[in-house]
């Protein structure tokens, strides 16, 4: 970096520092002036904005949160299956049902940075076709799991599902990054979360429907489970294409040329320019490699972690769990309903919270104390679950309170801790795949020579819990410091000391970056 820049630099670095007021709230520095960018959302109309934001959550979330309960439904029906006869049926023997579980994490993690390239990289301005693609071929690849014969089988299929679904979680979490301001995104990622909350319920109530036609034309119930809900999937797949906006700048027929700016306007101003510099989307090995290193990563998985892991442990053997507790199949398939219900309504409370209060890390210290106590009474008291059925159902509807805001609170913190199109893009895929090799230890730790108490699983969980609300307050503590040290840091020096290049390189790294608490 040169020491002096000419006259021309210093005034575009100034521009971009005075775009930056969102985050910096530089309006209020003296001498600082608006510019007609800031004064143009300063002016937007509170009523109006308000109604922009209500429209654009009917446009979008409903086919979101479709497609992420369907996703869900997908990945754990394995466990409704199972306790009507899959393992059984295909002779798996040992660990091979967990080995099972755990391929279909194998492909989910290694395609997701891959996949999130693609939709930033070719399907930037059309993500409806790509999450429709993927959405569609998953699905009929679910519908094979309903033909599939042996342990090979099933093995390959969950294989290729994992690879066609790992493009959905971060591809809708970078596409809702590119709608919403950052603090409206909690309550959306929330929002798209009950999906997966709700997922629990449905896949329990579907599979009580369809197990029912146990014997139809030769086939087993838990045959008809995933191919009926295979066939659900396609269906919504090819939905997207034709439902699902794309960017805003497409949504002429239902928003405004007016709307459109706001929209445009305020994303720019929010990330400091970085979003229309073409330096911001440009990729590189540079760049993966930054997001690869990146500390902020590594802590937050800790946060992902204390939701996957016990959340993947529950979907996975739930049913079982509850049939342990003396329920017949039927019953077993019902009582998964409640817990997921309470789940699904604790997430929306906890992102919808945290979107006014503007502060994530409160809003997961929460949820995760209450998942240390689900776990801390579900661990002594699971051996002996048929005197205790009370208290451990109990456990795990608050297990369950205290799982669902997690996921979507750590999303909304790192999605407005990453400055740049391309990194966010990286990186929300990164932590994503991190966030899946919990899913993928999750499905060894529920053995089923250790039922009925499973102590790996729910001692594990417990443990991850833990980890989690200790890394929220240690990554709360970090941020707070890193962002005093920036404070002190006058705007004149930073002016004077970066090429406007060099700014947009630095992205969340640049001194008038703030990171969100």
């Amino acid at each position: 970096m040169s020491a002096q820049r000419n006259d021309a630099g210093n005034a575009a670095v100034r521009t971009t520092v005075e775009k930056s007021h969102e985050v910096l709230h530089i309006e209020n520095e003296k001498g600082v002036s608006m510019t007609e960018e800031e004064a143009f959302i300063h002016s937007y109309p509170e009523k109006d904005r308000k109604r922009l934001l209500l429209k654009m959550d009917l446009h979008i979330l409903p086919t979101l949160i479709l497609l992420y309960l369907l996703s869900f439904i997908d990945r754990a029906n394995i466990g409704n299956a199972k306790i009507e006869g899959l393992a059984d049926d295909l002779n798996l023997t040992g660990n091979q049902y967990n080995v099972v579980l755990s391929t279909f994490f194998v492909t989910y993690i290694i395609f997701e940075i891959p996949s999130n390239y693609v939709l930033e990289r070719y399907f930037k301005n059309r993500p409806s076709w790509w999450l429709g693609i993927i959405t569609t071929i998953w699905g009929v690849v679910m519908t094979l799991h309903g033909i599939v014969h042996n342990y090979g089988e099933i093995t390959a299929v969950r294989l290729i599902m994992g690879a066609f679904e790992a493009g959905l979680f971060p591809g809708a979490i970078l596409y809702m990054n590119n709608w919403y301001s950052k603090y409206e995104l909690a309550t959306r990622f929330s929002l798209f979360y009950v999906g997966s909350a709700l997922s629990g319920a449905f896949s329990g109530l579907l599979a009580f429907a369809f197990a029912k036609l146990n014997g139809v034309a030769g086939v087993a119930g838990w045959r008809w489970i995933f191919i009926l809900e295979g066939i659900l999937t396609v269906l919504a797949g090819v939905l997207t294409f034709f439902v699902l906006p794309d960017t805003p700048e497409h949504a002429t027929r239902w928003l405004s040329e007016n709307q459109r700016k706001y929209l445009r306007t305020r994303k720019d101003l929010q990330n400091g320019g970085t979003e229309t510099d073409p330096v911001a989307h440009r990729f590189s090995w540079g760049l993966l490699w930054t997001v690869i290193t990146d500390w902020q990563f590594y802590i937050m998985a800790f946060n992902f972690w204390s939701n996957t892991i016990p959340t993947y442990g529950l979907k996975f053997t739930l049913p079982q769990i509850l049939k342990n507790m003396g329920y017949e199949n039927e019953t077993a398939q019902l009582l998964t309903v409640p817990p997921y219900i309470a789940g699904a309504i604790s997430a929306y409370c906890f992102g919808r919270l945290s979107d006014r209060f503007k502060r994530r890390s409160f809003f997961l210290i929460i949820p995760q104390t209450l998942l240390i106590v689900a776990y801390a009474v579900l661990t002594p008291l699971s051996p002996h679950v048929k005197n205790n059925i009370g208290a451990c159902y109990f456990a795990i509807v608050l297990a369950c309170i205290g799982l669902y805001p997690i996921n979507p609170g750590s999303s909304s913190w790192i999605s407005n801790n990453l400055a740049g199109p391309n990194k966010r893009a990286l990186g929300i895929a990164y932590i994503t795949s991190l966030t899946n090799l919990g899913g993928l230890g999750s499905s060894y730790i529920f053995i089923d020579s250790e039922a009925p108490g499973y102590p790996t699983g729910f001692g594990t969980s417990l443990a991850f819990a833990i980890s989690g609300a200790i890394a929220s307050v240690v990554l709360d503590v970090i941020y707070i410091r890193i962002n005093k040290k920036r404070d002190e840091i006058s705007r004149i020096e930073v002016v004077e000391k970066y090429s406007m290049e060099e700014m947009a390189e630095l992205g969340d790294r640049s001194p008038l970056f703030r990171y969100t608490l």
